[in-house]
C-alpha cells in the first residue's frame, strides 16, 4: 500500500475539509433533492464556496471566532447564511421551518475532545447562532455535519466542559466569556476528508509550526490512488487554501 506525508496550514486544512465534506453522500443527495444550511464559521465559509462555486469572505462569513481572543463580527459586518434548496440559492432566514430529516445543517465547531465529540463555543447569553437551529435539528432528526480542523483538538472532555463553564459563571475573561455546547452529528476532520477524496487510511502524526506555519497539521495518508491525492493536495497548497 503506498503511503505519502502532507502538512496542511489552517487554511489549507479548511480547503481539503470542505472539499471532503461535498464528497458526502447526504451532501450529495440533498444537492440534488433538499435543503442545506450552512451556518457561519470560517471553515464554513470554505465548505459553502465548494458547494456554490463562488468566492466569500471568510472574515465576515462568521458569527464568533478565536482570534487574539474569543471575539465576534459585529452584526453588520457578518454575511448572512448560505442556504441551497436542490443545489439553489434561497433565502436562509426561514428555511428551517422547511427542512427535514433528509436535510442537513452544515455548523462548525471550536473543540474537538478525544472521544471525537466536538463543541462550539457561546457567547451569546440566549445561545446564538447555535440555540437557533440546534432544537430544531436534534427533534427531527436533521442532518447535522461538522466540519472541523484538527488543530481544534483540546485534551478533555467536550460534555464535560459544557457542565462546569457558563458566561455568567465567568468573573474574568480576556475576551468574551463563553458557554458551550456539544455537537452531536458527522465530524469531518482532515482525516474523514482525505479519505472521502481518496485514502484508504490517515492518521495524524505532528502538528504545530512556525514562520506562518502556526496551527499547521502533518497526517500520513495509505492507499492504493494516494498519488492522485497528493496532487490535489499540491494543488491547494500552490493557492495557500484559496478557491
Amino acid at each position: 500500500m503506498k503511503q505519502i506525508q502532507i502538512t496542511l496550514t489552517p487554511p489549507e486544512s479548511k480547503r481539503i475539509i470542505a472539499m471532503g465534506v461535498k464528497k458526502l453522500p447526504v451532501i450529495q443527495q440533498a444537492l440534488e433533492k433538499g435543503i442545506i444550511l450552512i451556518t457561519l464559521g470560517t471553515t464554513n465559509s470554505y465548505v459553502a464556496e465548494e458547494l456554490t462555486g463562488k468566492k466569500i469572505d471568510h472574515s465576515r462569513y462568521a458569527a464568533g471566532y478565536i482570534g487574539e481572543t474569543a471575539t465576534v463580527v459585529p452584526n453588520d459586518k457578518r454575511l448572512p447564511s448560505i442556504a441551497l434548496k436542490n443545489g439553489k440559492e434561497v433565502n436562509a432566514d426561514t428555511i428551517l421551518n422547511e427542512m427535514t430529516s433528509s436535510d442537513v445543517v452544515i455548523k462548525g465547531a471550536n473543540a474537538l475532545d478525544p472521544d471525537g465529540v466536538a463543541g462550539v463555543m457561546m457567547a451569546n447569553p440566549i445561545g446564538g447562532t447555535t440555540g437557533g437551529f440546534i432544537g430544531i435539528v436534534m427533534a427531527r432528526g436533521i442532518n447535522l455535519v461538522i466540519p472541523v480542523g484538527l488543530e481544534k483538538s483540546i485534551p478533555y472532555s467536550v460534555t464535560e466542559i459544557s457542565r462546569r463553564i457558563g458566561i455568567q459563571r465567568c468573573s474574568k475573561s480576556t475576551g468574551l466569556p463563553v458557554g458551550m455546547m456539544p455537537l452531536f452529528g458527522e465530524v469531518i476532520t482532515e482525516v474523514e476528508a482525505l479519505m472521502l477524496l481518496g485514502a484508504e487510511n490517515v492518521f495524524a502524526i505532528g502538528s504545530g509550526g512556525v514562520n506562518g506555519g502556526e496551527g499547521s497539521i502533518v497526517l500520513c495518508a495509505e492507499g492504493e490512488h494516494v498519488d492522485e491525492l497528493f496532487e490535489l493536495v499540491k494543488k491547494v497548497k500552490e493557492k495557500k487554501g484559496e478557491f
